[in-house]
């Protein structure tokens, strides 16, 4: 998952074994820099790397949650080029990350290949660090969307599996024919 010699920080260790003890099944990663939402696979194993749309077995599943969030966002969904993130706006104010940029050890790409959670990266405005007075508005413009995005849990198959008895069965593989990714069962 990392690259030779990648020294993973403490606080990232911290939150990766957090990732793996609690069954997570979405979240996002909130950045500044450009107005986009990404989704994994933010890492291309092709030579050329940069600009190598690299998708996931659940591809239309992560468009789907990248369009949740985009598409209720008030400035994404605005469909002006001359705006900041205007050149997403053709691809409907999202992108798979390794297509955008390719780069190694994102948590996206560790939280699909590692734990059951599918997450997906906001790229929160232009600035990579905005003025503080700036901040309340970039609330306002993502609350809706992040609470659209936050709503997209209740999609997809939700169930217990359980024994003959009606006992949970922790760690049971959960198969999905067509898409080469499974899950696993919690507690």
């Amino acid at each position: 998952f990392f690259s030779p010699g990648f020294q993973v920080a403490p606080e990232t260790k911290a939150v990766m074994k957090w990732l793996r003890s609690i069954p997570f099944v979405l979240s996002a990663s909130l950045h500044g820099g450009e107005l986009v939402v990404t989704y994994p696979y933010d890492y291309s194993r092709h030579p050329m790397e940069e600009k190598m749309f690299s998708p996931t077995p659940d591809e239309k599943v992560f468009k789907m949650l990248a369009k949740a969030y985009a598409d209720a966002h008030p400035v994404i969904s605005d469909q002006s080029e001359l705006r900041c993130g205007g050149n997403f706006v053709k691809r409907g104010g999202i992108i798979n990350g390794a297509e955008w940029y390719s780069f190694t050890g994102g948590m996206a790409d560790f939280n699909y290949l590692h734990t059951n959670c599918f997450e997906v990266t906001v790229e929160v405005g232009c600035e990579k660090f905005p003025l503080e007075e700036e901040l309340f508005t970039i609330w306002h413009e993502n609350k809706g969307a992040l609470l659209n995005y936050m709503e997209m849990v209740h999609r997809g198959i939700k169930g217990i599996v359980s024994d003959k008895f009606g006992n949970p069965i922790k760690n049971a593989r959960i198969s999905v024919r067509g898409i080469q990714h499974d899950v696993t069962t919690g507690n």
